[in-house]
């Protein structure tokens, strides 16, 4: 028998409330138990999840470390309760439908957002929570239902400790830009103007910079690298600011020339592609579904 077997969500209700009224008497007033009743339920819950969940605290009590990641769920459970009723009885839910998305750190934060704003545009109004890091670690909140869906660059490899699943939206090919004076230097005689070119570049851990790396050397040039940036919007800052010409993907161009006013060098024969990954083999969440085709479809069309 799995411990969700056993959970029980009355015991689960009488730890939400002296959680929150901070000791047992109090919870027991506020549920209309005896306060003997409330702390046979906690010692239940605790046994069924095998930690500790409260610590005296003067006349109460308050939550340990496990005992604050219970109340998140709890408080998760209840609020996606009230919500399936509401829903299955017709009426407007109580707010709007929550959508954790996770962000690869490597992941330009423009065409993160033509990524993400179809989701925000669609029928269902959304509460987002967007968190971005490493892939790594993102992929761990995936794998405990604490993310819906995680963006990136690369896909996931097989085999791996976590089962998830890789859904390409699209590629793109790469633009090169620069500020005014540089672009026009270096756009004559593209791309051999390269060779020896100042450039900003992502690092070495991030798929577009293999991929960059392994068209210069396909094309024997050598660039000078002015600065190694992990933060793709800081890269693009010291690129406008005219430390180095920089790379970006072409799907978002115009936003790049827009924003920071640069011009374009010229474009690179390197694709970089996009994924969204999940641990459903098929998406699901209305606003990944959403996302996804509009990736499909418009995003990515004419690339």
């Amino acid at each position: 028998m799995s411990v969700l077997d056993e959970l029980n969500f009355h015991h689960l209700l009488c730890f939400s409330v002296v959680a929150r009224e901070g000791s047992v008497s109090k919870g027991a007033q506020v549920l209309g138990l005896a306060q003997p009743t409330v702390s046979g339920k906690l010692s239940a819950l605790e046994e069924d999840l095998g930690e500790r969940l409260f610590r005296r605290h003067g006349r109460g009590v308050e939550l340990t470390e496990a005992g604050h990641l219970v109340r998140r769920y709890a408080d998760e459970l209840y609020g996606l309760g009230q919500e399936l009723i509401d829903t299955v009885r017709g009426r407007p839910t109580s707010g709007p439908m929550r959508f954790a998305i996770g962000v690869s750190d490597s992941l330009p934060k423009l065409t993160t957002w033509r990524l993400l704003k179809p989701a925000f545009e669609g029928p269902l109004p959304l509460r987002p929570t967007i968190r971005v890091g490493k892939t790594e670690q993102l992929v761990a909140e995936l794998a405990t239902h604490g993310l819906d869906l995680l963006l990136a660059d690369q896909p996931i490899a097989p085999g791996g400790a976590v089962r998830a699943f890789n859904h390409l939206l699209g590629e793109c090919g790469v633009t090169v830009f620069a500020v005014d004076a540089q672009a026009e230097r270096y756009r004559r005689s593209f791309p051999r103007s390269l060779d020896g070119a100042p450039f900003v570049l992502p690092t070495s851990n991030t798929a577009l910079r293999r991929s960059i790396d392994a068209w210069f050397e396909s094309h024997g040039f050598r660039p000078v690298v002015t600065a190694e940036v992990e933060d793709v919007a800081l890269l693009q800052v010291l690129g406008a600011d005219g430390l180095g010409l920089f790379a970006a993907p072409s799907v978002v161009e115009a936003a790049i020339r827009r924003q920071y006013g640069v011009k374009v060098v010229g474009r690179l024969d390197v694709r970089q592609r996009f994924y969204a990954i999940s641990i459903d083999r098929k998406l699901r969440h209305p606003a990944v579904v959403a996302l996804s085709r509009a990736a499909r479809t418009e995003l990515f069309a004419d690339e």
